[in-house]
């Protein structure tokens, strides 16, 4: 969509109206965030929640030219998001972003610094978090130790790189308990429930997700998806449900999609043969998995979805995946690392803004569940070599139990086996999920065809398939 451009006349009324009513000065609020990040390049983007329509995302409407600086790169764009290339590996930059042809001149409206990825590394840290989006003070407080957390590490030797979303990104605030509203289908849902309070780490790093239940038709509106879709940005040619990326030659992860039975044993589908294909290229030591639905879990809220799911759990073990985060459940759960898991460690991490405080030792063992928390929590998850450690954080220390009520020793600490071969470098999948190809005409395009290309508007019309 072409930029709003004002022209000299206009201008100048509009400087007059605000000399006269100065409380209309008050800009809308701007976020900046950072969508993705390679070893040579970095995907920055800008927008608004207010306003109606599309107003922020990969689609979204406008707000006019602006000039991105990064380092000694400077960079114009009409879209609301550019990508700058050409950068070295492992490097940090600062950043500024620019908007021009306001009313009162140029005007600065976001900004701050990105550290691109290595192309081989030893070591990786990431943040890990589930069922957050509630805009209440649980997630706030859950936001701001992951600021801290992330602000600690910034000067190390093992930054902060990522967050994994385990699903459930926005979820609808209920009019007398039960009336779903503002689910997330609109950009100013996503304000006090995402783009708030996770403001400064979306000025450093990105968040890659997966859909959860209340992400799409499953729980709650199907608009909800088209946001989704738009919003993020990731490590992938364009929008995908499913997905997978490396760092550093050191691990390969792989986003799932568990959402309206895409990967229940009644219907495996394309997602399960391309996962088959990309566990078997993948090389890196570490294989590491996450998706919404949990197959081991002791509750208390929901059941175990390990039947459902028997197909993914069996490929995941015969292809040598070492751990998998799921969210769902709202607490904190790991299970054991046996024969019935296939020697994968199952972690929940399911607390970011929802919590379950019941009890739930009494099931543990049934479950094959390890260790427990009912508290609010992010996981950092620390890789240094053959060797991760995973540790539950909050804004007071996460108290993890046995089935009999033990202390567990943190962090929880997994050792991988030795690879038969390496790879190296941050990459763009190597081959693009059927879901979603990386072509700009895509299945779902075909499908449903709109003059104009909006994401969402395409989503709308998918509502009852």
């Amino acid at each position: 969509m072409n930029p709003v451009r004002v022209n000299r006349a206009g201008s100048l009324w509009t400087l007059c109206f605000l000399l006269l009513f100065p409380f209309a000065a008050q800009a809308q609020k701007i976020y900046t965030y950072v969508g993705r990040i390679e070893t040579d390049s970095v995907l920055l983007a800008w927008g608004t929640t207010e306003g109606s329509g599309n107003t922020i995302g990969r689609s979204s409407r406008s707000l006019g030219k602006v000039t991105v600086k990064l380092g000694d790169r400077q960079i114009a764009s009409e879209r609301n998001w550019v990508v700058v290339d050409g950068l070295r590996p492992d490097t940090e930059y600062p950043y500024e972003v620019t908007l021009h042809e306001m009313p009162l001149g140029n005007q600065r409206i976001g900004g701050g610094t990105v550290r691109t990825y290595p192309d081989k590394s030893r070591k990786l840290a990431f943040f890990v978090i589930g069922d957050y989006g509630t805009g209440k003070p649980p997630q706030y407080e859950v936001a701001e130790a992951m600021w801290r957390e992330f602000e600690q590490r910034s000067r190390s030797d093992n930054p902060v790189r990522f967050v994994l979303t385990t699903g459930d990104n926005i979820y609808a605030d209920r009019i007398l308990g039960f009336i779903p509203t503002k689910s997330g289908n609109k950009d100013s849902h996503w304000e006090s429930k995402f783009f708030q309070p996770y403001e400064p780490l979306l000025k450093s790093i990105p968040f890659y997700p997966t859909l959860g239940n209340h992400d799409s038709k499953g729980s709650e509106s199907t608009g909800d998806l088209g946001a989704y879709l738009d919003n993020f940005f990731f490590p992938a040619p364009g929008p995908a449900r499913y997905y997978t990326f490396s760092f550093g030659g050191l691990a390969e992860f792989f986003a799932l999609d568990t959402t309206e039975k895409a990967l229940h044993r009644s219907n495996p589908g394309s997602q399960m043969q391309w996962l088959r294909q990309a566990l078997a290229a993948a090389k890196a030591p570490w294989k590491i998995a996450y998706y919404h639905h949990p197959p081991f879990n002791a509750g208390p809220g929901h059941g175990v979805s390990l039947h459902s799911l028997r197909p993914l759990v069996d490929l995941s073990r015969q292809s040598g995946v070492q751990v998998v985060f799921n969210g769902h459940e709202h607490n904190f759960q790991f299970s054991e690392r046996n024969e019935k898991t296939g020697n994968v460690r199952y972690v929940i991490t399911g607390a970011g803004g929802m919590l379950r405080r019941k009890d739930i030792r009494g099931k543990m063992q049934d479950a094959n569940i390890a260790g427990w928390a009912p508290q609010s929590h992010f996981l950092l998850v620390e890789i240094e070599d053959r060797t991760m450690k995973i540790t539950p954080l909050s804004s007071e220390a996460v108290d993890v139990r046995d089935k009999d009520g033990n202390s567990v020793p943190l962090p929880i600490v997994i050792h991988a086996a030795e690879p038969e071969g390496t790879s190296s470098g941050f990459r763009l999948p190597r081959a693009s999920p059927p879901w979603f190809p990386a072509k700009s005409s895509s299945r779902l395009e075909e499908e449903f065809p709109r003059p104009a290309f909006s994401f969402r508007a395409k989503f709308r019309e998918h509502r009852h398939d």
